[in-house]
């Protein structure tokens, strides 16, 4: 889970050649669809085959919110490293790892929401709400993709709008950690529509300012929106169906 974004990198010039655009594009998507298989892959490994180190990392950060705040802080911190990583200009390897260290931190926060999920409901009806999430998730993400590679327009006017609502987000996350009251449907369903925003953003940043050499880079700004945008889909059809 990630709620920060990548700017655009400095240098980066939207008139490239229409062929060295296309197929930065392709390595992109390219890279994003094999981070997010890596990621399903991983996860679900750790849950399936590793399940008391799943049971006891999720018992822990479940323990208490300030335990969760530890996993959160170093969640953010993993996931810094892995931008900075992906942006090296020191070699493509090193990219790659950064891709990586993003899909391990990913893979491992979301042990303790899918646990909440199998606690709380039986076996057949979880599955089903991890199905419903995934394809609420890529359906989301698939179509707003669309509206921006069909529609060639620019949304990097979002910004301002989107750095303040990502602080504002934080904040309500940080008070519900000091104050200890839970988030809801409601604040899930605004963080969905953030994560929108964002992909409305990124899209237009990949498609019109990155430089052709930053495909990676530009993968992991996509690949930490997408994962955020699941987690909070998860938790909102989570909180739906136990409201039924």
């Amino acid at each position: 889970m990630a709620l920060g974004h990548s700017r655009p990198i400095e240098g980066a010039v939207a008139t490239l050649g229409v062929s060295e655009r296309v197929t930065f594009l392709r390595r992109t998507y390219a890279v994003l669809g094999i981070g997010l298989l890596a990621w399903a892959g991983l996860t679900f490994y750790i849950f399936r085959f590793m399940p008391e180190f799943s049971f006891k990392l999720s018992s822990w950060a479940l323990s208490g919110r300030w335990n969760w705040a530890i996993v959160l802080g170093a969640f953010m911190v993993l996931n810094m490293i892995a931008q900075a990583l992906a942006r090296s200009e020191a070699s493509r390897p090193i990219q790659y790892v950064g891709l990586a260290v993003a899909v391990i931190a990913e893979s491992l926060i979301l042990q303790p929401l899918i646990t909440v999920l199998f606690w709380k409901f039986p076996s057949g009806n979880a599955i089903n709400i991890l199905t419903a999430a995934s394809i609420i998730t890529m359906l989301i993400f698939g179509g707003l993709t669309l509206t921006v590679f069909l529609t060639k327009k620019d949304f990097s006017f979002m910004r301002g709008f989107l750095t303040i609502a990502t602080f504002a987000a934080m904040g309500v996350i940080i008070a519900s950690l000091i104050f200890g009251f839970q988030l809801g449907a409601i604040f899930c369903g605004a963080m969905i529509l953030l994560m929108a925003g964002y992909i409305l953003y990124q899209t237009s940043l990949v498609m019109q300012h990155y430089p052709p050499t930053h495909y990676v880079s530009a993968a992991l700004m996509l690949f930490s929106t997408v994962a955020t945008l699941f987690w909070y889909v998860l938790q909102f059809i989570m909180e739906m169906s136990s409201n039924r």
